[in-house]
């Protein structure tokens, strides 16, 4: 796990990631997994779901990225909004340039912060791998009305950078190692899951 403090983080080089690989590990308490941080969670879905996935992922992470890209509108179609899936969404930062995205993605109105993290994964590429990967960051934050000015206040607000590596350090706690890191009614998935992966670990669970 990657924890700076906000001085490290401003001094930081915007750069690198590290790739987690498709595992299987030890189931957990799903009622302690549920427990919102000190940020409170991102949820879609009801909270008498049957089913509870949980998501801890770093916006720079590129199976993460491969992730929201390639399954999540169809996993949210299928299970989100039929109700029978409650979805969280968790911060587990991974360098500077993640850190960074997962405090504007808080720091906008709470209506928009899926639409943030989605826009963010699915044009990962563009900011991430850029000369200036600062700027980059900035130019998709401005969509969503973010300047200059309240992205400086954003990534300087201690208190939120505290916060962020709180959910961080806890997810460390339930056995996080690498992202995407995915909690199955407790059971812990890594790695870019497919459709079909959370089919198989999903549909049993309905029933």
């Amino acid at each position: 796990m990657v924890k700076l403090d906000r001085r490290a983080f401003m001094a930081a080089s915007f750069a690198g990631t590290l790739v987690p690989t498709l595992a299987w590990a030890q189931d957990l308490n799903p009622a302690d997994l549920l427990v919102p941080g000190p940020l409170g969670d991102k949820v879609l879905g009801p909270v008498d779901a049957k089913v509870s996935v949980v998501e801890y992922a770093s916006m720079s992470c590129p199976h993460c990225a491969h992730f929201d890209t390639t399954a999540f509108d169809d996993f949210k179609i299928k299970y989100i909004d039929s109700g029978k899936v409650r979805y969280v969404f968790r911060e587990f930062p991974l360098n500077a340039p993640a850190l960074a995205v997962a405090m504007l993605a808080r720091c906008a109105p709470a209506d928009q912060f899926f639409d943030i993290v989605h826009t963010y994964f699915r044009t990962q590429e563009k900011w991430l791998m850029g000369k200036d990967v600062k700027a980059g960051i900035l130019d998709v934050g401005q969509r969503f009305g973010f300047t200059d000015q309240s992205f400086d206040a954003c990534v300087k607000n201690q208190a939120l950078f505290e916060a962020i590596n709180a959910v961080q350090e806890r997810g460390s706690g339930f056995g996080v190692q690498a992202t995407p890191t995915f909690f199955i009614n407790g059971k812990k998935y890594e790695g870019a899951l497919s459709l079909e992966d959370l089919d198989k670990a999903i549909e049993p669970l309905l029933n």
